[in-house]
């Protein structure tokens, strides 16, 4: 049987990272970490998220702005908010919570952000950094499916990884970071032939398709490294793109949905602002 990887306890560790580094700021009465965290409209995954970053962050010392904007507001009012929060020296981090209402310009919004409090990758100028291996931040999705690989003690260099996945917020970050790395890199899709030959094929594979259970034990090898990014609604549950139950015996190590890799996303986003405020800090 595989061995699952406990999102939850890698986390841990991270967060008595970020408490020691707050506490210790509080000792010497600095500034601790403050976020800004922006909502426009009632998305009900974004609520979900805003929520729990919030949780995550007042639990271990950061200060966290909720800036909620009603769906009715437009561009030029979001793009005031996001210069005022460039402009305070007080605010370290801007998160923007995608998707964004379908009236908005996504990425003209995204490009109003600083780059130094761009915690989240989400600027060009951001995910340039990242495409030539110089970030500033790493995206949080990406970077905890690295972190729960490395709590592994493995070594990723030359293995063979399989993306299955091409989005913008996981499956290309994800494997630009592996490469980084020094994995072998191969990044499947909708299209590609062989599917499950190519998956089967992995030393680590890395799902982010948004296709609940899609994954079942004939894409894996009983050598394999499976971790599952997927967050799907199926039948009232929270469920990831791989069939837990059918993979787990077949598999060396899987991640569970819940209790995965979402598990220390958010933490990994606390992280990100403490970088920003020791990046920043005159």
């Amino acid at each position: 049987m595989g061995q699952i990887i406990n999102g939850k306890e890698v986390a841990l560790k991270v967060k008595e990272e970020i408490k020691k580094y707050v506490n210790s700021r509080k000792e010497k009465n600095l500034k601790v970490p403050k976020i800004a965290s922006i909502l426009i409209g009632n998305d009900g995954g974004s609520i979900y998220y805003i929520g729990s970053q919030e949780k995550v962050a007042n639990s271990l010392g950061v200060e966290f702005l909720k800036l909620t904007l009603p769906e009715t507001c437009n561009e030029e009012e979001v793009i005031a908010e996001i210069h005022k929060l460039n402009e305070d020296d007080d605010i370290h981090g801007i998160i923007l919570q995608l998707p964004l209402p379908n009236n908005f310009d996504e990425k003209k919004i995204i490009k109003q952000i600083s780059p130094n409090k761009d915690i989240d990758c989400l600027t060009f100028e951001s995910q340039g950094k990242l495409y030539m291996g110089e970030p500033k931040f790493l995206p949080c999705t990406p970077n905890s499916v690295i972190t729960l690989i490395k709590s592994l003690n493995i070594d990723i260099v030359g293995k063979n990884v399989v993306v299955l996945g091409r989005s913008n917020i996981v499956g290309k970050p994800v494997a630009q970071l592996l490469l980084n790395e020094n994995a072998t890199v191969t990044i499947c899709h909708s299209k590609t032939k062989n599917l499950r030959e190519v998956c089967k094929s992995a030393d680590i594979l890395v799902v982010a398709i948004g296709r609940p259970k899609f994954i079942d034990e004939t894409y894996i090898n009983e050598n394999a490294i499976v971790i599952d990014v997927g967050t799907s609604s199926f039948e009232g549950k929270i469920t990831g793109d791989v069939d837990f139950d059918k993979v787990i015996d077949k598999c060396r190590n899987l991640t569970p949905v819940p209790g995965g890799v979402g598990s220390l996303t958010t933490t990994l986003l606390i992280k990100n602002v403490c970088e920003a405020l020791k990046e920043n800090e005159y």
